[in-house]
């Protein structure tokens, strides 16, 4: 029973990325030149505007979803990039009865010299 679960290296192709940040930069511009009132009766100072402000308004939206997709990048160990993907990335590992506990399986409160 193998099922094919997509890789990290998979999850992380540049070109989804910058697509991704495409996606939000436009929707960004959208929203700025509807909110505006770009599809309403304006002169023609007021069109050139509305479009510099929504143009604005997509590079920033595209420059700090790349930059924030990178740093979340960042937090994957790259030892990790070839082994399969099964559960969220960033969950601690859960012990053999479910409980969530250290990486090495053992005590927390054994170590603690507090407690």
């Amino acid at each position: 029973m193998s099922e094919n679960r997509p890789t990290r290296r998979d999850l992380m192709k540049p070109v989804q990325l910058l697509g991704f940040a495409f996606a939000a930069a436009a929707f960004g511009g959208i929203i700025a030149l509807v909110s505006m009132g770009f599809f309403q009766d304006l002169s023609g100072d007021e069109r050139l505007h509305v479009i510099v402000v929504s143009l604005v308004v997509a590079g920033i939206s595209f420059i700090a979803t790349l930059v924030i997709i990178a740093l979340l990048m960042l937090a994957v160990d790259p030892a990790q990039v070839t082994k399969q993907v099964d559960r969220a990335v960033l969950l601690p590992d859960e012990d053999a009865d479910g409980g969530a506990g250290r990486a090495d399986g053992s005590d927390p409160s054994a170590s603690d010299p507090r407690a």
